[in-house]
Formats: structure tokens, C-alpha cells, sequence
């Protein structure tokens, strides 16, 4: 791998190489589902978006708009995943600064719960 190289690497192309590279066969199933989602999320909101474009703006922009979709907690749990992936890059010289630091976690009101009864 060349750093030139990575630089220029699309951003969701990069959490699949990585996700791929770490997590498969690491992690549970279900887990790795959990990357995966996430990694479709990446695709459909920021399919452009470069590593080497990847700032605390973008990076924010980004959670805002999944947390259009989803509830507090959720977006947190997207954070996570992303940001395990981002310090990663961060320590292999791909990006300079660690963007996902003093991210505001946004999100929907979780949905009321339904009380469980028993028969």
C-alpha cells in the first residue's frame, strides 16, 4: 500500500478494506452485521467523500445526517464503529488529525417502550 495512494481512497472504501482487514473473522456475526450496516450507511451519505477530505466538519456533517434517521443511541453506536476505523488511519499517516474528536452525538427521541405484560 502506498500513502500517496490512500489519501485519495474514497472514505467508505477505506471502513470496507478495514473492516475486512481487522473485524472479519475477529468478531461475532451479528457484530459484523453491525459493520456492515454501518458501512452501507457510509455509502448512501457520503459515496464521495475522500479520506484525505475527511475533517471534524465533514466528519460531524456526517453523524448529523445519520442522525437524521436515528435515535441518540444509535448514532452513537455509528460513532463508534467509524471512529475505531478513523484512528486507525489517523496512526497510519492516511489522515493528519484525528477528526471523530469532540464529535456531538445528535439523534432522534427514543421511541416510547411498550410495556411487557405477563399472561
Amino acid at each position: 500500500m502506498v500513502k500517496a495512494e490512500e489519501g485519495s481512497e474514497l472514505f467508505c472504501k477505506y471502513y470496507e478494506r478495514w473492516i475486512r482487514m481487522y473485524k472479519e473473522g475477529a468478531i461475532r456475526e451479528v457484530t459484523m452485521k453491525k459493520y456492515e450496516i454501518t458501512l452501507v450507511w457510509l455509502q448512501k451519505l457520503v459515496p464521495d467523500l475522500q479520506l484525505s477530505e475527511l475533517n471534524r466538519i465533514t466528519y460531524q456533517q456526517l453523524l448529523n445526517d445519520y442522525a437524521v434517521y436515528h435515535e441518540r443511541q444509535t448514532t452513537m453506536d455509528f460513532h463508534h464503529q467509524l471512529k475505531a476505523a478513523v484512528l486507525d488511519a489517523v496512526d497510519e499517516g492516511f489522515i493528519d488529525r484525528d477528526p471523530t474528536r469532540k464529535a456531538i452525538i445528535k439523534g432522534k427521541a427514543p421511541r416510547e417502550k411498550k410495556i411487557k405484560y405477563l399472561n
